[in-house]
């Protein structure tokens, strides 16, 4: 497991680099065979440095929102993202292709451009829908982000998405301001997800109304359990994945068996899954998270 990375913020980022142009490739952003006729939405998973804990250390963290209750799946943490949406991250993208850009600073960009122009292509406007995202959401800066490059793709079959993520530095950005869609930023220190301890095991039950939707009754799933100002935030489902997915690259790290670990219920009703703010009319944005 290589530690020093969690205190090199400059070799941490070369490596991924490397790595998911390496190990994961553009390919992924193509070969969907199981989600064919489902939408695409791309999600920005940020990585940045905050002082956390009472010691004032500056850690390397993943900043992630959390849903607020006017939006479905409201309370999860999730990556700043969503739907692409055709003319808007068409010319976005477009703009991504000039110099300067987050898209153009990124090493691998002249290669991909010239020997896989389907998929840079493609690239660009995943990249594009991820940064108006997140700008919208928390009023992320793009040109004060570093482009690191895309993980693999997630599959939603019972939301029917599939949700590209790109991988993205925060250099200079301390502050950011959710809009109504978000409760709240969350910075988790990338040396806590190497802590087994802090890895449970979620266990939803399903009512019989959605059922057949999500074609169970019950569900274990891994989770990641972090405090934060006083209350315990969960990170589970595809984000889970997705931070877990890129923890595995560079350290080699997995969370212990499912069976092994401690136990917390919950329950996916209605609400969480069509929104649960219905008086302000607002519920129901397109889904993202999970």
């Amino acid at each position: 497991m290589n530690l020093p990375l969690l205190d090199d913020s400059h070799a941490l980022q070369s490596l991924i680099i490397e790595l998911l142009s390496r190990k994961c490739g553009c390919e992924s952003l193509l070969k969907n065979e199981p989600c064919e006729g489902v939408r695409s939405s791309s999600v920005m998973l940020l990585l940045g440095r905050k002082v956390v804990g009472p010691s004032g250390t500056r850690e390397i963290c993943l900043i992630l929102n959390k849903r607020s209750r006017r939006v479905r799946q409201a309370g999860d943490l999730c990556c700043p993202g969503g739907t692409m949406e055709g003319p808007l991250d068409l010319q976005l993208a477009r703009l991504l292709t000039l110099p300067g850009s987050p898209l153009t600073r990124w090493p691998h960009w002249r290669h991909l451009r010239v020997h896989s122009p389907e998929e840079a292509e493609l690239l660009s406007q995943l990249l594009a829908t991820g940064l108006r995202e997140g700008w919208e959401e928390m009023r992320l800066a793009p040109l004060g982000l570093r482009f690191l490059g895309p993980l693999p793709s997630q599959c939603l079959l019972a939301f029917r998405r599939v949700i590209h993520p790109m991988v993205g530095w925060v250099s200079w950005q301390k502050r950011f301001f959710p809009s109504w869609e978000v409760e709240k930023i969350v910075w988790i220190p990338l040396r806590s997800l190497l802590d087994e301890s802090r890895y449970a095991r979620y266990h939803l039950y399903v009512p019989p109304e959605l059922e057949k939707r999500f074609n169970r009754r019950t569900q274990d799933y891994h989770c990641f359990v972090h405090p934060d100002g006083g209350t315990r935030e969960l990170l589970w489902g595809a984000t889970f994945r997705i931070v877990t997915n890129l923890v595995n690259l560079l350290f080699g790290f997995r969370p212990p068996p499912l069976n092994s670990l401690p136990l917390i219920s919950g329950v996916l009703d209605e609400g969480y899954v069509y929104g649960r703010d219905h008086e302000t009319g607002i519920g129901g944005k397109r889904d993202r998270g999970r």
